[in-house]
């Protein structure tokens, strides 16, 4: 229930509620952070840059104190992401997280994207013409 509100929060983009989910020393380890303000300002960073991302959950697992999500995120990227001026195109990829929960709090993250699918679809990398044929229904 803690991570389903979790991504209800983004959805909403309402980042106040974090501070009931998540406790104020959560580390990201995944994206180098350290502390509930600093995953504030990425997830801040993440909204700027595609401001209708809306994040799916696909299945969600708990065992003891993790629980594992993947999830669908979708999004027209039309602020600044990474550096990357806007580009208007629509973007969809996919996320795995692994979140930690102690005493009614995430304390930890751990988080696998496919960044290179993305920069893809950023138009930021392009594929070679090898890559092209070994994967085909990837060029669009």
């Amino acid at each position: 229930a803690i991570v389903r509100r979790l991504f209800e929060a983004f959805n909403k983009q309402d980042l106040a509620l974090l501070d009931e989910l998540m406790a104020p020393d959560y580390v990201d380890h995944s994206h180098q952070l350290r502390g509930l303000e600093d995953f504030k300002q990425f997830l801040t960073m993440l909204i700027k840059g595609a401001p209708d991302m809306h994040v799916t959950i696909e299945d969600i697992i708990a065992e003891g104190d993790k629980v594992w999500v993947h999830v669908t995120a979708k999004g027209t990227h039309t602020g600044e992401y990474h550096g990357l001026a806007p580009t208007g195109k629509k973007i969809t990829f996919t996320v795995v997280d692994i979140w930690r929960i102690v005493d009614s709090k995430v304390v930890e993250g751990w988080h696998v994207e496919d960044q290179l699918d993305l920069l893809r679809q950023l138009g930021v990398i392009e594929y070679t013409e090898k890559a092209k044929k070994l994967f085909p229904e990837d060029v669009k």
